[in-house]
């Protein structure tokens, strides 16, 4: 604070000064507005007669006082309630809603969007700003700020002089003026606003400090356009923090409030700007701020200016995110309430998804493919890491903007894990013989039913580890007829699936992908599988605070256990097992991720080829990824496992796990490994093809299969008993 300044309180005591700034401020007042009104009766007289004769007029010394005292009782009481009543409170400065941007980074801090409505806000604490930008400041609006009480008087009379000259209300104002015009009046250029001004910036100055006044003042101030505050500003024009602005730098945005259109790098006519900048130098110089040396280093600085353009990563998951923060907290406070949003996004993660979704959609071009989506999770905790809605948010021809990971696609064959995590955990096993032969059903009131396999060819009986894991149309049909659609619904909503309100909507085709679920949603029902049968809760968003870190928010991991162990760790063996996928992928198809055989996956395309998707995962990451039209058109033939998503998937997959060690599964208790005969599901007698799987204790078989049953089978003369059991 001023030595003048200080001196004055210290003499006067607070509440004194108040009372003789008011006088004072009074008695201007009123002398202001007899010349105001002097001068009108002047002008008007001057437009009836060149020349005009005022009459002197002597009244009686009574009179004359009665009248000085009515007059001044009028002066008084138009002071009092038409100047002071409704007078903000200065403490307003610091209690009112103040519109502040909303920020959100991802989960290292990296700042992906900001989100405001009118005014694009970030407050700064003064001892942040460098003392150079703060000198800069001072010099081009108000040099005298620390040596005046809130209003300077040269600086209004000068005003008056330019006001009775050009015939309107304007200069003279202090930085606490300013301070007090934007923050607590109205814009409007009138007597009374001014005068409710300067009493009202003696208050401030009475409240406050002047290094809190200074601060408010550089956090409030515009900048031009929606930009206001020097964080902001600093932002918007060189593209970094205020605290390593340069003085050149510094000069230039000091100069924009007094005209930030006029004099903005970003306007018609830039060299305005560096014109101001090189007056605000000079300012500086004359007032001891800086050195001529300094002034001229300053002044032959080449200024970098950031790209003139709205800047959002990850705009998908930013706006997934905005809408959530919407939803919870209300349009206006996520435009104006200045929320610090810490999301779950890796931007490492997500800069490597939306680069492999494009370049790989893009070589799909020749198979009528236009668009691919891609969604990153972490399965212990439901964190997204990444989302890729599109190919390009931006390519709004095409729909770009829409976020295919949360609209309702067909997940083809994708879906059929809901299936069999039903039917291993109801009498099922990995060894259970399926048959994938012809079969039609007949549903009432609806045409016939006749699935088909994807390359319209049969297999016979197979194991159920097979049929899924070769991704067999029929058998999965079969196995969903023997406890219903309803179960199956059931089970997808347990696991994750948001968008399957009715079984009476669906039909048998369910479990190849008849009915439409989100991507992301899909991706949880594997990040189920992944956790052990543990559902999480997807979360976006870590923490929220506001602009004063009072913390809103702070999410934590929540699972609920909808799986037996068990069965989630027999699905995820199956879904691993590139042998038993072998005869319908081949041994190194792009669901194999070098080095990493603990890594499941499944595929899904509809009937229709209107979607075709892939879903993988480990221990540490769900990937799931799909591709398509917007438009839903068809697209041309595409092989599973060889083209389309699966590609995109293993690309992703593949560069998330470089560093990383293959590590295999945990093995649930009550879960055994047993040697059982392929064709029969029986303990193997003498002869038989031998394989290892996986039972719940308590379902392995106990009964040892014969050679002549063996014989007969491979011959096709006798069906196993296991085949036709209705479970």
């Amino acid at each position: 604070m001023g030595r003048k300044f200080v001196s004055v309180l210290s003499y006067l005591g607070k509440p004194l000064y108040k009372l003789l700034t008011y006088v004072i401020i009074f008695v201007l007042f009123v002398l202001f507005l007899i010349g105001r009104i002097t001068r009108e009766i002047w002008v008007y007289a001057s437009k009836e007669s060149k020349k005009i004769t005022i009459p002197r007029i002597k009244f009686p010394f009574k009179k004359s006082l009665l009248f000085v005292l009515v007059i001044l009782i009028f002066f008084i009481l138009y002071f009092l309630f038409f100047i002071l009543r409704g007078l903000p409170s200065p403490k307003e400065l610091v209690t009112r809603e103040q519109s502040v941007s909303t920020k959100i980074y991802d989960r290292n801090h990296t700042l992906l969007f900001t989100i405001y409505k009118d005014q694009n806000r970030t407050p700064v604490a003064l001892p942040e700003i460098p003392i150079h930008v703060r000198l800069a400041t001072l010099a081009a609006e108000d040099a005298e700020f620390y040596n005046h009480p809130g209003f300077s008087i040269r600086g209004i009379m000068r005003a008056v002089v330019k006001n009775l000259k050009e015939k309107k209300l304007s200069g003279g104002s202090t930085i606490t003026q300013q301070l007090v015009k934007n923050a607590l009046l109205s814009p409007e250029k009138t007597l009374i606003r001014k005068i409710r001004e300067i009493i009202l910036s003696v208050a401030v100055e009475l409240t406050y400090s002047k290094d809190q006044i200074l601060e408010m003042y550089l956090n409030e101030v515009s900048y031009g356009g929606t930009t206001y505050g020097i964080e902001e500003a600093s932002q918007i024009y060189f593209g970094k923090d205020v605290k390593n602005l340069t003085l050149g730098e510094a000069a230039l945005l000091a100069g924009l409030p007094q005209s930030p259109t006029k004099f903005s790098p970003f306007g018609n006519d830039p060299q305005l700007a560096k014109s101001r900048q090189e007056e605000v130098l000079y300012l500086m110089r004359i007032n001891k701020f800086i050195t001529q040396e300094q002034e001229e280093k300053a002044g032959n600085e080449t200024l970098e200016f950031a790209q003139n353009k709205i800047q959002i990563l990850a705009p998908h998951f930013v706006m997934y995110v905005r809408d959530a923060l919407e939803e919870k907290y209300g349009k206006e406070v996520v435009e104006k309430g200045g929320l610090e949003v810490i999301t779950t996004l890796d931007l490492e993660i997500q800069k490597l998804a939306e680069e492999v979704v494009k370049q790989e959609v893009d070589k799909l071009k020749n198979l009528t493919v236009t668009n691919g989506a891609a969604v990153v999770i972490n399965p212990k905790t439901g964190e997204v890491l990444a989302m890729v809605g599109s190919r390009d948010y931006f390519d709004t021809t095409n729909d770009g903007n829409v976020n295919v990971t949360t609209r309702l696609r067909q997940p083809g064959s994708s879906i059929k894990v809901i299936n069999y995590a039903y039917a291993l955990e109801n009498g099922f096993t990995a060894a259970t013989l399926l048959s994938d032969t012809p079969v039609s059903f007949n549903v009432p009131g609806q045409p016939i039913y006749t699935p088909r396999n994807y390359d319209s060819e049969f297999r016979g009986y197979l194991t159920l580890r097979s049929a899924l894991a070769e991704s067999r149309n029929i058998p999965a049909v079969k196995v969903l007829v023997t406890y219903g659609v309803d179960k199956m619904v059931e089970m997808g909503t347990k696991m994750g699936i948001t968008t399957w309100s009715d079984p009476a909507n669906y039909g048998l085709s369910l479990t190849l992908g008849g009915g439409e679920v989100k991507l992301i949603d899909l991706a949880r029902v594997y990040a189920t599988l992944a956790n052990g049968g543990q559902r999480p809760e997807i979360v976006a968003i870590k923490e929220v605070t506001n602009y004063q870190v009072k913390t809103l928010e702070e999410n934590g991991h929540q699972a609920k256990q909808v799986l037996d162990p068990r069965v989630a760790f027999i699905l995820i063996d199956i879904l691993k097992d590139n042998t038993a996928r072998a005869p319908a992928f081949g041994t190194t198809s792009a669901l194999v991720i070098p080095n990493h055989p603990e890594v499941a996956v499944k595929t899904g395309t509809s009937n229709n080829l209107r979607d075709n998707l892939t879903v993988g995962f480990n221990q540490d990451y769900v990937v799931a990824v799909w591709v398509g039209n917007n438009d839903n058109s068809p697209m041309a033939r595409i092989a599973s496992g060889i083209t389309g998503a699966s590609p995109i998937w293993n690309k992703i997959m593949s560069a998330l796990l470089t560093n990383i060690q293959s590590r295999e599964w945990e093995t649930p208790e009550k879960l055994t490994k047993t040697a059982v005969c392929t064709l029969t599901e029986s303990l193997p007698c003498s002869g038989c093809p031998v394989r290892e799987e996986w039972f719940l204790e308590g379902t392995q078989p106990t009964a040892h299969c014969s050679a002549e049953n063996v014989k007969n089978i491979l011959e096709n003369k006798i069906l196993p008993e296991a085949a036709s059991t209705s479970r």
